[in-house]
């Protein structure tokens, strides 16, 4: 086990997580998303070991663990994978690069919050090796190739919004990132009297990772169903909602549900983003609670949990906007709250839903922050 008070590191990083405002599972549908980096962040600390191994510390696990670079393959432990995959990929791209290296990594993320600790674990080490080595990687091979860990070590088939967020993240910037083209504007986070705060529900379902998945494969079904008629479609988000309708009394109900969402969610990000452009904050919260409602009832990867939070915030006139946000099935719900009432609502909120469920939930009040970064 690496010692942490007598490592003496050569790189050291700061990779943070990431919120989505608007656009959930939208990424992988080649349509708009608006992420932001967060204030809470992965710090790593990397040394040269001058072997052919590699060390890897966590500090919130106060596990270690050996990789061996000829023989990166998956582990059984989940969040070695992340750390292996990366890698992998790295490898890939850069032949016989990478030499031996410790890694200390410690942690203010909430696992399984929903704020994305997996991207800013991929990235923060990509961007770790990076500098260590002096690869010469550009930002989008990092995100690519941190993404590509993520299918092919960890298996699960996100999008690319959470490492692009990751890694392009803007201290008090949104930003309104097109995921198939990877063309990006960055925008103002001015939310005037609004904060941000996160409330963790601290349950994760056991659906939200296979599920996830599941909801991949619906909306290629129903995208291959659509292609039939009109091939010139290549994205669910290219779709107008107009024509999504001919397809209802084709389509399964719940695949029509998932393609309806889908193409909805695209437009209602597009629109947010005009109403905070033109300064109007609580047009832009009234999306959040419908992309909620669609998120709920139509894509089904809410849960009891999160919509208790989100109805909770409704007739409370001090937050404009709530909706779950992530993969799903547990983590955070997303608040746009008065700067005055933050404390309010997180007062009302731990009480009421520890009286209806038995559990403590988390409170995160955060700010938009840079993208991963050598210190």
């Amino acid at each position: 086990m690496l010692n942490i008070e007598t490592f003496k590191s050569e790189v050291v990083i700061e990779s943070p997580g990431r919120i989505n405002l608007i656009g959930e599972h939208i990424d992988y549908n080649g349509g708009f998303v608006l992420p932001a980096a967060v204030d809470k962040k992965i710090r790593l600390r990397l040394r040269k070991n001058n072997s052919s191994s590699c060390t890897i510390y966590s500090s919130n696990f106060k596990s270690s663990f050996t990789i061996v670079l000829d023989d990166l393959v998956r582990k059984e432990v989940e969040w070695q994978n992340y750390i292996i995959g990366v890698l992998f990929h790295i490898n890939v791209l850069k032949p016989n690069t990478i030499e031996g290296f410790d890694c200390i990594i410690e942690s203010n993320l909430p696992l399984g919050s929903g704020i994305s600790s997996s991207a800013a674990l991929e990235c923060g080490i990509a961007k770790g090796v990076n500098d260590l080595f002096n690869l010469g990687l550009s930002d989008i091979e990092i995100i690519k190739l941190s993404r590509d860990a993520e299918h092919t070590f960890v298996g699960t088939k996100c999008g690319i919004m959470d490492q692009f967020a990751v890694v392009k993240g803007k201290k008090e910037h949104l930003i309104l990132l097109n995921c198939e083209t990877l063309d990006y504007e960055l925008i103002k986070a001015d939310f005037r009297d609004y904060k941000i705060v996160l409330l963790n529900t601290n349950v994760s379902h056991s659906l939200a990772s296979s599920e996830y998945n599941v909801r991949r494969d619906e909306c290629d079904t129903a995208l291959t169903a659509i292609q039939k008629k009109y091939p010139n479609f290549q994205f669910l988000t290219e779709v107008p909602v107009k024509i999504m309708k001919e397809f209802k009394a084709i389509l399964p109900e719940k695949i029509y549900n998932r393609a309806l969402y889908v193409t909805q969610e695209n437009k209602r990000t597009i629109k947010a983003v005009k109403s905070l452009k033109k300064n109007n904050i609580e047009k832009f919260g009234s999306y959040l609670y419908k992309s909620h409602y669609g998120l709920q009832h139509l894509y089904e990867v809410s849960c009891t949990e999160l919509d208790f939070l989100v109805n909770l915030t409704r007739d409370l006139d001090y937050v404009i906007g709530s909706r779950m946000m992530g993969g799903g099935f547990g983590g955070c719900t997303i608040n746009l709250v008065h700067k005055d009432k933050a404390e309010d609502l997180i007062t009302l909120a731990s009480a009421s839903y520890e009286e209806k469920f038995n559990i403590q939930l988390s409170a995160i009040q955060t700010t938009i922050s840079d993208g991963v970064k050598q210190l």
